[in-house]
């Protein structure tokens, strides 16, 4: 029966790298916006001082994914205490595990097998409170981002009556679900309750990691802007890219096509201030090779290398 077991795992780990590959790969190889001639010429007529600056960018990508690291090493404190390293393997093998799942699911599965089974409750919880702070930074500040383009928002192409309707029509559906539905309805109150029993200073954390680093890759793409020649102003810049993460958010989808939706998003928004489409497009595909793609290689590594009887091991000899 182990033998089957062990089987089962190597096939599985096989499964989540090859489709990780897969999809890297493909974006790499028949991404014509991420090898567009724009990146040679800029590079070529900007000199060492463009190397510079993709080498800037890249130290965002470590910074962006530092945060989330360290976001995990903070809300698993609650369980027990990890290593950075250790959260580095967690965050970085769930990434990759979420390449080929839809809205990144897998990233719950597989943070919750390292943990004994008793604790994957609490950490499937952990997880979702990382994620729903995430959510909460990217609805606050994209809302803010269409209230400082009240004045543009009527004249941009965005089927804004369509998104309203959508909005009324799930709130139906999401009410009619958790308040009609009692098994729904003491779910969502447990889900609460657990949530209100994690420290305040675990909940602090959780917000200012996801507030910083949101800040770091939304900043990441105004650098792109500026390396790729745009002249816009900070200030409607800025609020431009909180609304194509707030509209790219609530558009359901696997990662995999994540550069592909905010690009059609932000070639939307920034249509409107006349910035070329191939540009959006090629520093969407940029920030998805960056903010997804490398850290998904690593995290493969993890992946292949993840034994549970080890850790099972490790978990015994600790609590000792």
């Amino acid at each position: 029966m182990q033998k089957y077991f062990s089987s089962l795992v190597f096939l599985i780990k096989v499964l989540i790298i090859t489709g990780a590959y897969y999809v890297i790969s493909d974006k790499l190889l028949n991404n014509d916006h991420f090898s567009n001639f724009l990146w040679s010429e800029r590079i070529e007529s900007l000199g060492s001082t463009g190397v510079s600056f993709l080498i800037f960018l890249l130290l965002l990508t470590v910074v962006n994914w530092v945060l989330e690291i360290k976001k995990w090493q903070s809300l698993v404190v609650t369980i027990k205490n990890i290593s950075l390293k250790t959260s580095a393997e967690q965050s970085l093998a769930s990434l990759t595990a979420s390449l080929i799942t839809p809205n990144r699911i897998g990233e719950y599965g597989a943070k919750a097998v390292y943990f004994k089974k008793e604790q994957r409750p609490k950490v499937l919880l952990l997880n979702f409170m990382g994620n729903a702070y995430q959510m909460f930074i990217t609805i606050l500040l994209g809302s803010l981002g269409f209230f400082f383009l009240k004045d543009f928002i009527v004249q941009i192409p965005i089927p804004v009556s369509g998104l309203i309707i959508f909005g009324i029509i799930a709130f139906i559906v999401l009410f009619s679900v958790v308040f009609i539905n009692k098994k729904w309805t003491l779910s969502i109150q447990k889900i609460l309750l657990d949530l209100r029993n994690v420290p305040s200073v675990i909940h602090k954390k959780t917000f200012l990691f996801s507030l910083v680093r949101y800040f770091v890759f939304s900043h990441q793409f105004y650098f792109f802007l500026l390396f790729f020649g745009v002249e816009m102003d900070y200030f409607i810049v800025m609020p431009v890219i909180f609304s194509m993460y707030l509209i790219s958010s609530i558009i359901p989808g696997f990662v995999l096509f994540d550069w592909l939706v905010k690009g059609s998003v932000a070639v939307t928004l920034f249509r409107f201030f006349g910035i070329n489409e191939i540009i959006i497009l090629s520093i969407t595909a940029s920030m998805w090779i960056l903010n997804f793609a490398i850290p998904a290689i690593v995290g493969s590594f993890y992946v292949l290398t993840f034994n549970s009887k080890q850790l099972t091991l490790n978990e015994s000899k600790v609590s000792k």
